[in-house]
């Protein structure tokens, strides 16, 4: 009897252990983020206005501790309850999207925020609340999901009638973004590969057709083109600029607040190009520090994914993880010259309110994922859904294979 209490007592906090653990290396990566984040960003604003040093400094702290109650909102909310918004969430989105287009201020060419200032921009919250949506809609689909008329034909109306509201705002960049992340989403959650590759082959088609469309976008192109073809030349000025900061910072770099391409000479330095600011003031070393804990997000990240006890949980994370790592690709090869300008920004370390609240809420849904509280979720099926079957995801989780001597139980065996 005693033997039998000490086995439900050290269960119980087993279980209590399990629901109240975070992914502490998680945590110390972003926060690690986010304090560089905050360096950078008075590092390159404090010169804009000598009478207002701190002002960009401030409201970049102010939106990181908004982030952070987000982060920890959504850490300690099980996975499982934002499901059963993902359908009305997804709704506002679009309505905030199509108010941005009716009603926002044009700025720098471009109709992307609801306020003068540029700090609510619905594409960022779109990008966080299309992912929540995808991971409940593919979800729900299990086998169905490899059909066209199930599969291929509901995501590509979905992504479409998304990414082309944010195309008309312009912000390529962002579209681009979007859809990357939602093809590895639908991949991992199994679509079959020839509706992927025509998905993917329909995607890159209809956006260069779009690019030539617009002014705005052609001639981003044409003058990264450009630089590819004579780098002395004409180009692009901004990422010539970029690839100047980071010839001037070496190894080592100039210092932290030493950058003269920062002083007029680097446009958008706290925000698109704030990286080659960073690799100026603390050199080849501070990137790579940089690149190194983007690269032990993503391991945290799908190392999460393959340890989710469900299918749902699994995809979220995977996307939530695909997202912000894409995002620091895309804006770091910018900076680099590897890619065309885009206006992306780096994760935790751009300045942007609504950026840095979507990316911590992001890690919160992270850590929830990690911590496994499933919770009690009512289903809310996702806008194009045709019924529920058992998920068949790409990637393994424990338990999936079976062992020697084992076969998996068949439907018939498994209802018996």
């Amino acid at each position: 009897m005693a033997v039998e209490q000490i086995q439900v007592q050290n269960a119980v906090v087993t279980k209590k252990d399990d629901k109240t653990r975070y992914d502490y290396l998680l945590i110390v990566v972003v926060m690690t983020l986010l304090l560089i984040g905050l360096m950078m960003v008075y590092s390159t604003t404090f010169a804009i206005d000598p009478d207002r040093p701190t002002y960009f400094f401030v409201r970049q702290l102010m939106w990181a501790g908004i982030g952070i109650v987000a982060l920890v909102v959504m850490a300690r909310t099980p996975y499982t309850f934002w499901r059963r918004l993902s359908v009305p969430m997804m709704f506002g989105v679009l309505v905030l999207l199509v108010a941005v287009l009716v009603f926002g201020p044009e700025r720098f060419g471009a109709q992307r925020s609801l306020l003068q200032q540029g700090s609510l921009q619905p594409s960022e919250l779109a990008k966080l609340v299309i992912i929540l949506y995808i991971a409940d809609w593919t979800s729900s689909k299990g086998d169905k999901i490899r059909q066209v008329t199930y599969g291929l034909i509901p995501f590509a109306v979905m992504l479409g009638v998304v990414t082309g509201l944010i195309v008309l705002q312009p912000d390529f960049g962002t579209a681009i973004l979007i859809v990357s992340t939602a093809l590895v989403m639908f991949f991992l959650a199994g679509a079959d590969l020839l509706q992927l590759a025509i998905g993917s082959v329909v995607s890159t088609v209809t956006l260069l057709f779009l690019i030539s469309q617009s002014s705005y976008a052609s001639e981003r192109m044409r003058s990264f083109v450009e630089g590819m073809i004579d780098p002395v030349g004409l180009g692009n000025y901004q990422v010539r600029q970029a690839l100047i900061a980071l010839g001037f910072g070496g190894v080592f770099g100039r210092g932290l607040g030493q950058s003269l391409q920062k002083l007029q000479f680097l446009p958008l330095a706290h925000s698109d190009s704030i990286f080659a600011v960073l690799g100026e003031e603390l050199g080849l070393i501070g990137c790579l520090l940089v690149v190194a804990l983007f690269t032990a997000l993503a391991y945290r990240g799908f190392r999460i994914a393959l340890k989710c006890p469900d299918n749902y949980g699994m995809v979220l994370a995977a996307g939530l993880t695909s997202w912000l790592i894409i995002e620091a690709l895309i804006n770091i090869g910018v900076v680099t010259a590897s890619v065309p300008p885009t206006g992306i920004p780096l994760p935790f370390i751009s300045t942007g309110g609504s950026s840095l609240v979507a990316s911590l809420a992001a890690v919160g849904l992270l850590i929830s994922v990690s911590r496994g509280e499933r919770g009690e979720s009512k289903r809310s099926h996702a806008l194009f859904d045709f019924g529920r079957r058992d998920s068949r995801p790409r990637l393994p989780k424990s338990g999936d294979r079976p062992g020697p001597g084992r076969r998996r139980k068949s439907s018939n065996e498994r209802a018996s």
